[in-house]
């Protein structure tokens, strides 16, 4: 936390947020679904790209914050397997800021001590694009602070769709199939994320209530936070409200919390423990 105030304005509302929250209870992994572009441009009379454009402001923001902060991963939904629907030219646009904001940021990433990663059906990606952060993942590989994680070309359903392909495969290929038995651990570890932890915040701007076939698998047990801040709009103060409401939460991964066990195993005892 000490380099995030190195950032800070004295006595503003992002120093007195960022002085509010524990850093003994930070989240290790934040997810983002990324949503309000398109919104944004139209209040504002502009093209959609425009918003797009825009949000890349957002990402540098939570990009440092994180960083600072010294959180472990950020994954960003920059591209679902979804958006190859919208118009031609909007999709050619968002590669073609993908290839910029990959070659402007990847020198500072990886002074910055972070390392860029990828999850998605890549291979279909623009061979440009590709090209472009191939370099850029190269580069920062042997990072060892955030890892910043782009879900491009991703779908929550095809995640898991390849995870099973890819169970039945090492399973071929080692003669065992006839004997292949699925479990939560043999399928986690074929997910595009099976480095990661599990994101233990997963934000959503613009207000809408859906996590859009984003990380299923993963956000079983996740914090949601949704916003009314459309992407571009996105500030750091509006990271840090994020993770202090995330640190009001009682995360009982579907146990109960340490007084209300008690209580149900022994009033007398359930007593003591709130005294």
């Amino acid at each position: 936390m000490k380099a995030l105030f190195e950032v800070l304005k004295p006595e503003s509302r992002t120093w007195a947020l960022a002085k509010a929250i524990d850093p003994r209870r930070l989240p290790a992994h934040i997810a983002i679904i990324m949503d309000g572009n398109g919104r944004w441009a139209k209040k504002r009379n502009l093209p959609r790209v425009a918003g797009h454009k825009a949000g890349a402001e957002a990402v540098r923001v939570c990009v440092e914050t994180c960083s600072r902060m010294g959180l472990r991963a950020l994954t960003l939904y920059a591209f679902s397997a979804e958006n190859w629907k919208r118009p031609r030219r909007e999709v050619n646009t968002l590669w073609q800021l993908l290839r910029l904001y990959v070659r402007q940021e990847a020198p500072k990433l990886h002074e910055s001590n972070i390392r860029l990663t990828a999850i998605g059906r890549l291979d279909a990606l623009p061979a440009v694009a590709r090209e472009e952060l191939d370099k850029a993942i190269s580069a920062t590989a042997s990072n060892t602070g955030l890892q910043v994680n782009l879900a491009l070309n991703y779908g929550g359903r095809n995640e898991l769709v390849d995870a099973v392909n890819a169970l039945l495969d090492a399973a071929r290929r080692e003669g065992k199939l006839g004997e292949l038995r699925a479990s939560e651990a043999a399928i986690a570890a074929h997910l595009y994320t099976a480095s990661l932890p599990d994101p233990d915040l997963l934000i959503r701007t613009s207000g809408e209530m859906r996590v859009s076939n984003f990380l299923l698998w993963q956000i079983a047990y996740a914090e949601l936070y949704v916003t009314d801040v459309l992407w571009p709009d996105f500030k750091r103060a509006d990271l840090l409200e994020a993770i202090l409401d995330y640190q009001k939460r009682d995360r009982r991964f579907g146990g109960l919390s340490a007084s209300t066990f008690a209580a149900a195993e022994d009033p007398a005892a359930a007593g003591a423990v709130h005294r």
